[in-house]
């Protein structure tokens, strides 16, 4: 069988990935994935991506870098994405994921207007929500958790969008019939988003966020870590054929 591949666009924190772990375990345990279903590539430090064609799928990873950075390494995994579209390659990309592959197909990134987005968010799900294979079954309002300052503003040509936040009108974006795209973080427990919030309560105090009160409202985010495993199931990388 295909491996699923995990594009790593960044690492966690020194101090939160020495607690909790980093980016691939976390995805692997979203989508409830075995270990050996999964081909890490990280791209970030250099490493290069197999064709589509060698993959299952991908599922595309946070980062602390820009999109709007252009780095090389960012550019030529966008022109990875186009060919992924291009062979309907099933396709999950989170925060900087959710971003480049926006970026990539057309869509304009960029700073999110009035700074930055962190915590345990009310996401809304929109009309075309109610008969999309990975939302239908979700309840309209549901809680997730964003930690990003830069945000899809203008969403590619064609793409739906699913849900949004108060402050972010593109939390969910379907791209086409195998690929999706959300902002908040569906691989991302309660402890992780807690760690996020400490780690940036000094920049959050500075632009006038009360990190307490942040840190206060973090919850359990049932309905948004169901997504990756609904998207495994979709698109059959159950594991039951690995042993």
């Amino acid at each position: 069988m295909k491996p699923v591949l995990i594009i790593r666009t960044g690492r966690a924190p020194d101090n939160i990935r020495g607690r909790h772990g980093d980016f691939p375990h976390w995805f692997r345990l979203g989508a409830r994935l075995l270990p050996q279903q999964l081909r890490i590539v990280d791209v970030a430090a250099g490493e290069a991506l197999p064709t589509p064609q060698q993959v299952a799928g991908a599922m595309i990873t946070g980062s602390a870098a820009m999109v709007t950075e252009r780095a090389a390494w960012s550019e030529r995994t966008a022109g990875w994405i186009r060919n992924a579209m291009d062979a309907e390659l099933p396709l999950f990309g989170v925060c900087y994921g959710h971003q480049l592959m926006a970026h990539a197909l057309g869509g304009r990134v960029d700073y999110l207007p009035g700074g930055r987005e962190i915590g345990t968010q009310p996401i809304d799900l929109l009309e075309g929500a109610a008969s999309d294979p990975l939302t239908r079954d979700l309840a309209a309002t549901f809680r997730a958790h964003t930690t990003h300052e830069q945000s899809v503003l203008e969403p590619p040509p064609g793409a739906t969008v699913l849900a949004r936040s108060l402050r972010d009108p593109h939390q969910l974006l379907r791209h086409g019939p195998q690929a999706v795209s959300s902002q908040f973080h569906p691989e991302f427990n309660a402890d992780v988003m807690r760690a996020y919030i400490k780690r940036k309560h000094v920049d959050m105090q500075r632009e006038g966020t009360d990190p307490r009160q942040v840190f206060g409202d973090v919850a359990a985010t049932p309905l948004a870590r169901r997504l990756l495993r609904q998207f495994a199931r979709l698109h059959g990388w159950s594991h039951a054929a690995w042993g």
